[in-house]
This record gives structure tokens, sequence and C-alpha cells, in this order.
């Protein structure tokens, strides 16, 4: 067998002026097993490929990334140097803004109606036929499952039609590891990531994919979710500069009109529990109730703002800054401590990753905490903090370089969705049992 006149005639045969000979299912699947592997072996030396598990590709692998976990259909592909070869992303901000909220059928319905032809743009983008694809990496879990559905399916149609193989992909681990691509002589694993997203808010050591280690993670709302309904109810989308943006980023904005930052205070919350949970449910109603009072006080219209909406944000983002400070500490002490010896002898790191990492106040506290314990601190370029089909083809590409042959799967209907789904470890009932008291870090300004 010859892996390179494998990937010249593309699995369904060769024809190469004399006759074509086809190959059976079985067959073909283990033909591009060993050209895959044939592939990533063909290594040499030095530079990303080393720090990201063994050398910079001569023959180059493309894995596709298809994400549609909530309501942006990614697709993109990434090769096994860690380049993006092509990056399509159809956003359905504009369309929920209008309701409020996202809904799930809608969803569905607007995934189904662009994910071809964001595929086919895809690779139009990257100038590459659909035969020199290595594999299919797609999200499964967790997100809306009504959304997951859409993209397994096309994910699905397309491995079965190119006989590729798919690797499933968890969505909160592929925001872990995103960074590593941009960084990756700089992040080794193990780190520490801090997980901030509208829809989840953990605290996770990550030893490769497939094997991140929960420390801690919100009990009821995620930051995202609370800066949504937080800028629905101060009614920000109201003023046209705002109109078509989320929350989380019409409140960043916001809060640099505020002439008076301090003006507002809110209850830090678990600050009698000592592990690494989040909570921002109680930052949520405070914000309700100090936003209804002043209305009251200000006779605020019902279409209107209240005058001070700058002072309300910039408030709103120190106390939520605060309390992720304060659970990513307690993270950090515990990594620290000789018995629990999580990060081993990798430069220690944090990570910060998802859509709330994009807020570059948030961000700034959480680079400022990590500094205070001489640690490097590091996000994803903006255009990969929010959900991206990149993450999803990169999350495939470190599966390759790390496990190889065993995670390819060409059993397409046996691979489903979550809606929910965890990590491969959890440590959250042994950080609460270390009990861990620090001296907090205070935010910056």
């Amino acid at each position: 067998f010859c892996p390179q006149l494998y990937l010249k005639t593309h699995v369904r045969g060769i024809d190469t002026n004399g006759p074509t000979i086809y190959w059976s299912s079985a067959c073909c699947r283990r033909l591009v097993t060993l050209a895959i592997m044939h592939a990533l072996r063909c290594s040499a030396g030095n530079g990303i490929g080393n720090a990201i598990g063994g050398g910079i590709r001569r023959t180059l692998s493309y894995v596709l990334g298809i994400e549609t976990s909530c309501d942006d259909t990614g697709i993109a592909i990434v090769d096994t140097a860690g380049r993006v070869r092509a990056n399509v992303l159809e956003s359905q901000q504009e369309f929920h803004t209008r309701y409020g909220g996202i809904i799930p059928p809608r969803a569905q319905d607007l995934h189904r109606a662009r994910i071809e032809s964001a595929y086919q743009r895809c690779l139009a983008e990257a100038q590459l036929q659909p035969e020199q694809l290595t594999a299919i990496a797609v999200t499964t879990r967790p997100g809306l499952p009504m959304s997951l559905l859409v993209g397994l399916r096309f994910a699905r149609h397309l491995a079965r039609r190119l006989q590729k193989p798919l690797l499933p992909v968890h969505h909160m681990e592929a925001h872990a590891l995103q960074a590593r691509m941009e960084q990756p002589e700089h992040i080794r694993f193990p780190f520490l990531c801090l997980l901030a997203s509208g829809g989840h808010c953990q605290l996770a050591v990550v030893h490769g994919p497939g094997r991140l280690a929960l420390l801690g993670q919100t009990l009821d709302d995620a930051p995202g979710e609370a800066f949504d309904k937080i800028g629905r109810r101060l009614r920000l989308h109201i003023l046209p500069e705002y109109r078509l943006w989320n929350g989380g980023r019409a409140i960043e904005h916001a809060a640099l009109l505020a002439s008076e930052p301090l003006a507002y205070e809110f209850p830090l919350p678990l600050a009698q529990q000592r592990n690494c949970h989040f909570s921002f449910a109680g930052i949520k109603n405070n914000s309700f109730r100090a936003i209804r009072t002043r209305e009251r006080t200000e006779r605020t219209p019902p279409d209107g703002v209240i005058s001070n909406y700058g002072d309300f944000c910039a408030g709103l983002l120190r106390a939520v800054s605060r309390h992720l400070m304060h659970r990513t500490q307690r993270a950090i002490e515990y990594c620290l401590l000789p018995q629990v010896g999580l990060l081993g002898d990798a430069p220690p790191t944090l990570v910060m990753s998802g859509g709330v990492a994009n807020n570059d106040a948030i961000f700034a506290n959480i680079a400022h905490l990590a500094a205070q314990y001489g640690w490097q601190s590091f996000r994803p370029s903006k255009r990969y903090c929010s959900d991206n089909g990149v993450m999803i083809a990169w999350h495939g590409v470190e599966q390759l370089l790390q496990d190889g042959e065993g995670i390819l799967r060409f059993d397409y209907d046996h691979i489903d969705v979550q809606g929910t789904a965890g990590f491969a470890e959890s440590h959250e009932e042994a950080v609460t049992a270390a009990a861990l008291k620090c001296k907090w870090i205070q935010p910056l300004g």
C-alpha cells in the first residue's frame, strides 16, 4: 500500500491512464486511516509542530470544522501546522435580537438554510477540493440539541460521501484549546482555563483534548446570559449604536461613558463559599432592582433609558470582574497546592476563552490576577473567542496529533448529540474540601 498513491487517487479508485479499481467500504476506510496516519508521521524538527505534538508536517492534513451548537453557523478548515485555510461564519444575531433571545426552532431553520452555502464558500476560500480533507470535526455536545443535529447530520452526509472519518467535538473543550492554535509554544499542557460565555462559566485544568479536570462551574446563569438579560432590561437596544449588539458588547462600550464608575455597587456572590463555583443570578436580580429604582426616581418612560446608564454598566462590569477574579484566584491557589500537583512542570499559565473573553475590561482584570502570581495569561484572538468553526477544526487537529488512529470514527450513526456534557474529571468536591482562604487581588481601576 502506498499512501501517496491513495492521496492522489482519493480512495474511490485508481485512474492513471489505466483501468479504474474500486474498493469496498471497509477497505476504503482502512486506506483512509493509513493515509492519515502516514501524513501525521511525516514530520520535521521544530517550531509549531513540536509544540502541538511532533513537528511541522511535510504532508499537511486538513480538518474541516462544523459548529452549530447555538445560533452561529461556523465552518472552517485548519491544517495540522495550525494555519487557518478558511473561516466562514453565518451569524443569526440580528434575527434573534429582535425577539429578545434565541428561539431554538428558528435557529435550527436558519442553520439548515445556510450550512450548505457556508460549506461551499469555505472550500472556495481554502482553494481545496472536498477529497483533500483528512477528517471532519463536528460539535456534538453541549448545546441546543435542535441546532447540534443540523451540524451532525450535515457532517454525516459529507463523511459518507467522501469516506472520511468523523471527529466528535466537545464545544467547551474546543474553546479551551483554541488559544493553543495561535500560541503553541507558550501554552503547554497542562494549563488552567477560565471558560466564560453565554451558556457556561467553568474553571478547568486542561491536560489535552478529552482530558479536562473541572474545578468549578456556574450554579445558575452564565455571565454572557446575564449581560444579555441585563442589557435588555436596561433597554440599551433602544439606542441606535447598540441596536444590533449583544448585551455584553453594549455594556462594555457603555461603561466607557461613565462619569462616576463607582456609583453602583453590587454584593459579591458566594462570598461565604470557599469553592470555585460561580453565580450570576444575584448580580442579575440586583441589577434589575437598581434599574427599576433609578427609573422610578427619574420617571423614565417605557421606551427610555436611565440617564446614568454608563455609570451603571461600569459598576456591573466591575462586579462581574471581581466575581470572576475571586473564583479564579481560588483555582490558582488550589492548583499550587503541593499535594494536588495538577500543573506538573508546565509553565504556570491561565487561559481565558469563550465569548466573554472578548471583553477587554474583564480580560485585563484576569490578566492582572495572573500577573500577581507570576503566571502567563492568554486569550484567543477576538475573532475566535466567540463560537466559530476554527475552534472545532483545531480541536480535531489536536485529537489527531494526540490520539492518532484511535480516534478516527467511521461508525457515523453511533455518534449523537448531547444537550449537556461534562468533562473527564471533576475536582469540585476536593476544591470545596480544601476550603482555601485567599487574600483577594482587587480589580484594576
